[in-house]
C-alpha cells in the first residue's frame, strides 16, 4: 500500500476541501397556504400536492 513520501501542506488540505461545503436546502412556498415546503414534495401543512389534496387534513 503506498504511503504519502512527505507531508501535504495546509494549502492543499484546505484547497482540496474548498469543494465540501454544504449548500442549503431548496425551499419553495405551497401555493394552498402559503408555508415553505421542499420542491417536488407533500405540503406537511395542508397535504397538499400540485392542487390535490393528498392527506387529510387536521382543520
Amino acid at each position: 500500500m503506498p504511503n504519502p513520501k512527505k507531508r501535504h501542506s495546509r494549502t492543499r488540505r484546505n484547497n482540496r476541501r474548498s469543494h465540501d461545503a454544504l449548500s442549503k436546502p431548496a425551499i419553495s412556498l405551497c401555493p394552498q397556504c402559503g408555508e415553505p415546503k421542499a420542491p417536488h414534495h407533500i405540503c406537511p401543512n395542508c397535504g397538499t400536492y400540485k392542487g390535490r389534496e393528498v392527506i387529510k387534513s387536521k382543520e
